[in-house]
């Protein structure tokens, strides 16, 4: 009989959740016969994206930015969407047991808080996992906490509209300035072109990419719209930002630019057909 392995998860910018192979016996998963062995769930190496969130019957759309990384080693790394978690997962066939273990502790909305909290609760004990094409649900026994994840191809730098969902400065990330949410995109055309919105105005600039390094040919230009107080704030600050070299880290839909000095915004990539 194989023995579970047991995987500890660790932390990014989370995006924390699940599990590897191994098999199970006596019809605990999907097998039907005393002797069947179940198949494990082909999850390790794939990044999910974290659709609804279902604690105690009553279900929540997950914000953008809730993921789970299944990496070849067995470490996983999840995001609830602002802070990112550990857990502890050990797997047969198709039952999960997860242990959670801590978060990061930025401050979100109350909304990310409250989501973030049924995200850990839905991925606690034991679960059973579902995989149908590209779409996992892991369900507890009683059927009322439910996770539902779905598998997503990496974005390209380079034509992907990116939603600025954060800012850094040294070591220290922090949400948007309250009022100013949900606006503010880049994308990088093929073109050479840097285009998208502050917070309130469009933008647009030229801007050269290597390895590491984009260098944006600032200042941007911009439409002239006037602007509420917070929108204004991440508007300067966006606008400060996009001019001149930035060190840029693409991690599968997780695009981070800082500058010399430390500061920089983080941003997700929007999903087709939503830019």
């Amino acid at each position: 009989m194989s023995k579970p392995r047991a995987l500890v998860v660790l932390v990014p910018l989370l995006p924390a959740l699940l599990l590897t192979a191994c098999g199970t016996e006596g019809g605990r998963g999907s097998g039907s016969g005393a002797d069947t062995v179940s198949p494990d769930l082909p999850l390790t190496g794939t990044h999910w994206t974290v659709d609804k969130v279902t604690v105690g019957g009553n279900a929540s759309d997950a914000p953008d930015g809730a993921d789970v990384a299944f990496e070849e080693d067995g470490r996983v790394v999840g995001r609830g969407g602002c802070n990112t978690f550990n857990a502890t997962v050990t797997v047969r066939g198709d039952i999960l047991t997860a242990t959670p273990g801590p978060r990061t502790g930025m401050a979100c909305s109350d909304d990310r808080m409250r989501f973030e909290k049924d995200l850990v609760e839905a991925f606690s004990g034991e679960l059973k996992g579902t995989l149908k094409n590209d779409t996992l649900t892991l369900t507890s026994p009683d059927g009322r906490n439910v996770l539902a994840l779905t598998a997503e191809q990496p974005a390209p730098l380079r034509g992907t509209t990116w939603k600025v969902d954060g800012l850094l400065s040294g070591k220290t990330a922090s949400s948007l300035p309250a009022g100013s949410e949900g606006k503010a995109r880049i994308v990088l055309g093929e073109d050479g072109k840097v285009t998208g919105n502050l917070g309130c105005n469009n933008f647009s600039a030229t801007a050269k990419a290597d390895a590491t390094t984009l260098t944006v040919e600032g200042p941007a230009a911009t439409t002239r719209m006037m602007c509420t107080g917070p929108q204004m704030k991440l508007e300067t600050t966006l606008y400060e930002l996009l001019d001149g070299p930035l060190t840029y880290r693409l991690d599968h839909r997780t695009l981070t630019l800082t500058d010399a000095s430390g500061e920089g915004l983080t941003a997700t990539a929007e999903p087709a057909g939503r830019a």
